[in-house]
């Protein structure tokens, strides 16, 4: 698998080296330029998966230089990251606003942080994974489209919550979830209860799904996984 390309667009040095140095630790495959005019013909060239992009830059600004990224077809999808001195809240408006995907502000205080935010925008941009609508295991079917569960043909009476839980479980077999993640797939993420409410939900499903209940198996200290 290739590494992920990031070009670096700073005139400071000591920040373009460190940041080099940082990205090249955690596996990024790096490049730099030193003004808006260079960064321009690195990224026709190299076509970077993300740009670390400083605001006050020499012969072109940073702003500059988002906008005809943007308007060019080759670079126009480009994943941003602009650095800038200026933290106000209208310099960052301006910033989004010519199409940067994130603003950090100079000095960088951790460099952590900033991996952690680099691999929050690199997510936005992974193929989301298509699942089919209808999935089978061990018998137990389930067919989101239809909103339809069942068991050897047998249709299952399962309320939305018992439904999105089986469904949950069933399309990754033999692994386990935590309560928690079960909770916010079958209640939703914003449902404020106790970790200990899905176990109702557990033996209420378990209770429909008749001789097919051992499929759903409790994994101690943790939560629930469906039979691999």
């Amino acid at each position: 698998m290739s590494k992920t390309k990031v070009l670096i667009v700073e005139d400071y040095r000591p920040l373009a080296e460190t940041l080099e140095y940082q990205l090249q630790r955690a596996g990024y495959e790096v490049s730099r330029a030193a003004d808006g005019r260079e960064a321009i013909k690195q990224a026709k060239l190299q076509l970077p998966d993300v740009i670390f992009l400083d605001v006050d830059l020499p012969i072109l600004s940073g702003v500059d230089v988002c906008k005809q990224l943007r308007a060019d077809p080759t670079t126009k999808d480009t994943l941003i990251l602009m650095l800038s001195a200026l933290g106000e809240e209208s310099d960052q408006v301006v910033g989004f606003a010519v199409g940067a995907d994130d603003y950090v502000v100079k000095p960088v205080e951790s460099y952590k942080v900033l991996l952690q935010r680099l691999k929050a925008l690199l997510r936005r941009r992974e193929p989301a994974f298509e699942e089919s609508d209808q999935v089978e295991h061990h018998g137990v079917m389930i067919d989101r489209r239809r909103f339809v569960a069942s068991i050897d043909g047998t249709q299952l009476k399962l309320t939305k919550s018992e439904f999105q839980l089986l469904e949950t479980l069933i399309r990754q077999p033999g692994r386990a979830f935590g309560r928690i993640e079960l909770v916010d797939a079958a209640l939703g993420e914003d449902t404020m209860v106790l970790e200990r409410t899905i176990d109702v939900h557990v033996r209420a499903l378990r209770k429909k799904m008749g001789d097919a209940a051992d499929f759903i198996e409790t994994v101690r200290g943790i939560g629930y996984r469906f039979r691999e």
